[in-house]
């Protein structure tokens, strides 16, 4: 998109915006190879399903996951120097206003959060399987780093892949007391405790999993009395019953994400609770399908089916504020799709709606 078109489309999506709120900007990570140039926003309706032309809101390197909290969206650059840029997001353009950035503290950042506050900011990095802290200053800019831990514990099996410990993903529990860290080369879930007021983090519990599965994303249960892990290598969701007051997760079962007849390779992604409670859902790149579960009362899951992503390698999903639709970011086609979901059955059905982005790695709402 040209610089005239973006302006074309500011206009318009300011002129939409005033006179239709229900519409929601939709921002996307990217890798910045090929025509990549950082971080695109379009817009989305949720009567339709549909989503805008995509367009730059900022140039960054390898913005590879997004977080917003409120009119600040914070980015990491995943690379081996590893930096974290601030954003504040002009609402009725979508553009994104650089605050600063900073070195996020370790090797390959790839996830990060916020608390409910928007005081601090969590970073996990991959590269160097790391956790670091940042106070948030009242403009939503970076402060000072206040945190940086080294996940510890037994390697996986493969040694190729669990060469090391890989930080992979950070979720705060409801009370914020507890910070959960998927850990692909130790084969854990780790849980730190959090102190909101300092920003420190302090190795609490873990919860191992089936040893090579390479644990990655993790997902509350909107009751915070259940979680759920997705394994990348192996291809799988690890239900977990989550005690809040102690900090400490207990695995219910194992599930695989791949239909039983499935023979090729492939590897999970991103997992995500439905805003009811009632079902969860899993990206798998390779089969390039988005897996779904029900959720019993006990937190067990029922296998609804595999539905394919419309392009390949589906590396993020999201699911909108409304709950009605998931947008699938498939990276190596460029393209996200949007499909319904069936709120009573928690199938998913293919929308024909999408748009093209390229090399998308990560959806957020505002």
């Amino acid at each position: 998109m040209t610089r005239r078109q973006f302006g074309v489309f500011v206009a318009s999506a300011a002129g939409q915006l005033a006179g239709a709120s229900k519409e929601s900007l939709v921002y996307i990570g990217t890798y910045t190879k090929g025509d990549s140039k950082g971080i695109y926003v379009q817009k989305f309706d949720p009567v339709t399903g549909k989503l805008t032309d995509a367009a730059v809101a900022a140039e960054v390197a390898n913005p590879s996951f997004l977080f917003v909290k409120g009119n600040h969206l914070y980015a990491v650059g995943e690379a081996d120097s590893g930096m974290v840029t601030a954003f504040e997001i002009d609402r009725a353009t979508g553009k994104l206003k650089k605050l600063n950035d900073q070195k996020s503290g370790g090797e390959g950042p790839c996830h990060l959060a916020t608390d409910n506050a928007g005081k601090n900011l969590l970073i996990v990095h991959y590269g160097s399987g790391q956790v670091s802290s940042f106070q948030l200053k009242p403009d939503g800019s970076l402060g000072e780093r206040t945190a940086l831990v080294q996940d510890t514990g037994e390697l996986g099996p493969n040694k190729r892949r669990q060469d090391k410990a890989h930080a992979h993903s950070v979720n705060l529990s409801k009370n914020e007391k507890y910070a959960v860290v998927g850990d692909l080369g130790l084969d854990q879930f780790l849980v730190y405790a959090f102190d909101r007021t300092k920003g420190t983090l302090t190795p609490h519990s873990g919860a191992k999993v089936k040893p090579g599965s390479g644990p990655r994303h993790f997902s509350f249960h909107p009751s915070y009395k259940f979680a759920y892990g997705v394994n990348e290598m192996g291809s799988s969701v690890t239900g977990f019953k989550w005690n809040e007051g102690t900090g400490t997760l207990t695995e219910i079962e194992t599930v695989s994400t791949l239909p039983p007849d499935f023979k090729g390779s492939s590897n999970c992604a991103e997992i995500l609770v439905h805003p009811s409670g009632k079902f969860v859902y899993a990206s798998n790149r390779g089969h390039d399908s988005i897996a779904a579960f029900s959720i019993a009362g006990d937190g067990k899951l029922t296998p609804l089916g595999n539905t394919p992503t419309q392009g390949k390698t589906p590396r993020n999903f999201r699911i909108d504020p409304s709950g009605a639709w998931l947008i699938a970011a498939n990276q190596d086609s460029g393209n996200l799709a949007v499909f319904g979901i069936d709120k009573s059955t928690g199938k998913l059905n293919a929308s024909g709606a999408q748009a093209k982005v390229p090399f998308p790695v990560c959806i957020k709402f505002v």
